[in-house]
């Protein structure tokens, strides 16, 4: 004997999530909804690279779609970014909405290495960046698949209260393509994402730079910048 779902209208389930939403924010009144305008659900390119980088992985890529009109329907009722996870709630089929989980394994010791020697090799970008803008001239090492500072499928853990989540379920979808989203807003959430302190990756760079430079003349140096030679140097 099969069984059959009764199929809800996409107005009728997010009227749903509204009350869920309204629900939620009478219990935690700093919930942060995702909330998507217009047809694109990321418009900067720290949220169209995120979302790129998590499509371009088979791993993935057949998966991760099903958000997609989960997030622009609104159901993502909270969306919470700490150092390394993200916690959020999700409006779906039931009365209670699921609960997600993700975290984010921090870089290995040597890709830390490898990515400040890059930065080191462009004090602008670096300077750019922590101006909160985004130097082009470093969107390899961002997006370099396996190398770059975005996550890997390896790299990224997850967990849905609903039964289905062991195969990426459409909740965990919608909150992977609502972290680009929040990245439009505060790009420096990715960072704390990433569990990378912006000041620590500058100064790392400085001083790669400035060993590479002196290597160059056949010196040696153990200088290390103190922080508020970098605060001076880049306004921190």
């Amino acid at each position: 004997m099969h069984e059959f779902y009764e199929y809800t209208p996409v107005a009728k389930k997010q009227q749903a999530a509204q009350k869920a939403l309204e629900k939620l924010q009478k219990k935690q009144p700093d919930v942060r909804p995702i909330v998507i305008t217009g047809n694109k659900i990321a418009k900067t390119w720290w949220g169209n690279a995120w979302n790129k980088n998590l499509e371009a992985y088979a791993d993935f890529s057949n998966r991760i779609t099903r958000g997609r009109s989960y997030v622009r329907n609104g159901f993502v009722l909270d969306l919470q970014i700490d150092t390394g996870h993200v916690n959020a709630i999700v409006a779906g089929s039931r009365r209670t909405p699921y609960e997600v989980q993700i975290s984010i394994t921090a870089l290995a010791e040597d890709r830390w290495k490898a990515i400040t020697e890059i930065c080191g090799r462009s004090i602008a970008g670096i300077e750019q960046l922590a101006q909160g803008k985004f130097p082009k001239e470093l969107e390899t090492l961002f997006i370099q698949q396996g190398q770059g500072l975005f996550p890997t499928p390896d790299e990224i853990q997850f967990s849905c209260s609903c039964p289905d989540w062991a195969n990426m379920c459409k909740h965990v979808a919608a909150v992977l393509y609502g972290i680009g989203a929040r990245f439009d807003e505060d790009p420096t959430l990715f960072f704390k994402l990433r569990n990378i302190e912006v000041e620590a990756l500058i100064k790392k760079s400085v001083e790669e730079k400035m060993e590479n430079m002196l290597k160059n003349v056949g010196r040696k140096t153990h200088r290390v910048m103190d922080d508020a030679a970098i605060t001076d140097l880049f306004g921190l």
